[in-house]
């Protein structure tokens, strides 16, 4: 009974990404967290697919993560699709320079952009524009990138499905909210509410340090995690860096908002524990960059998707 009402996150080790101990582990961790979505579910992977880089997978979600957790869905019934919003370039060009249509391609997903936006309402005004293509789900399953990042200090689950917002939205939304207090923080843990129950499965098995989340170092963790709560989830993992509330903007507006999974104290572990990995010499940029863009950065922005096109 001393565990009841606390938030399961599930911790494995794995030092290397290779096919079979990649889809034992994930399956294990589904099992630990009690996830088993019913047969015909339409269900959502979104990895974190941020720019066409070579495949060093340290920007990107690993191809084999992805695959492995595809072939549970798959496994249990599930319709799949993977899917996301780069702010440069689409999913669809960035899953083929990284290897993940490949890696994918004996399997019946498809792989989509997160687009045709529907606007959304924030609680303290304006609206966000969410995608079509997202929200038509009945599932989502998360699969972020364990990264450093120059201006939430870390990320992870909460802040990967900012990527269900629509590509150029998620700029002009940083112009927009991103100096004005904590608002753009509040925006982040606001879209979560507008979309499909969200399971999440971690990749820190090479993850990104010392400047994220595009040029920054590998530092190898040997993580897999999951949780029914990405708040929890990335607690624990901010926890195992060495991180306070205070250090991270996400994590000190949700214990702000008392908001379940932020309290390490309401977390238990149904496999390793946190003590069993040792992280503390991961690295984070030591000034956070503002959050808000600047209108000629917006425009680099806008100008690069017109080539996209």
């Amino acid at each position: 009974m001393e565990n009841q009402g606390k938030i399961v996150v599930a911790l494995a080790k794995l030092s290397e990404y290779v096919a079979p101990d990649v889809s034992d582990t994930i399956r294990g961790l589904f099992d630990a967290i009690a996830f088993r979505p019913a047969r015909g579910m339409k269900v959502l992977v979104k990895p974190n697919l941020l720019t066409p880089r070579p495949p060093d997978h340290i920007t990107c979600t690993h191809p084999l993560v992805v695959r492995a957790v595809c072939e549970y869905l798959l496994d249990v019934g599930c319709e799949v699709r993977v899917g996301d919003s780069p702010t440069f370039g689409k999913a669809v060009d960035i899953a083929e320079s990284i290897g993940l249509t490949r890696t994918l391609a004996d399997m019946p997903v498809i792989i989509v952009n997160l687009d045709k936006p529907v606007l959304a309402p924030f609680s303290f005004g304006g609206t966000v524009p969410m995608s079509r293509v997202a929200l038509e789900n009945d599932l989502i399953v998360s699969v972020p990138k364990l990264k450093a990042h120059h201006q939430m200090r870390v990320t992870g689950a909460v802040k990967n499905v900012y990527g269900c917002v629509t590509g150029l939205g998620k700029p002009f939304l940083h112009l927009l909210h991103g100096d004005r207090g904590n608002r753009w923080e509040s925006m982040i843990l606001e879209i979560r509410e507008h979309l499909p129950p969200t399971v999440s499965l971690m990749d820190a098995v090479t993850a990104m340090h010392v400047h994220g989340p595009v040029k920054g170092q590998p530092y190898s963790m040997g993580l897999l995690a999951a949780s029914n709560s990405a708040v929890a989830l990335d607690t624990v993992v901010m926890t195992m860096l060495g991180l306070k509330p205070e250090d991270a903007p996400l994590w000190r507006l949700s214990v702000n908002l008392n908001l379940p999974g932020a309290n390490p104290e309401d977390i238990v572990y149904p496999l390793e524990t946190p003590e069993s990995f040792n992280s503390k010499d991961f690295k984070f940029t030591e000034r956070l960059y503002p959050i808000s863009f600047r209108p000629f950065k917006l425009a680099a922005h806008y100008i690069s998707r017109l080539r996209e096109e």
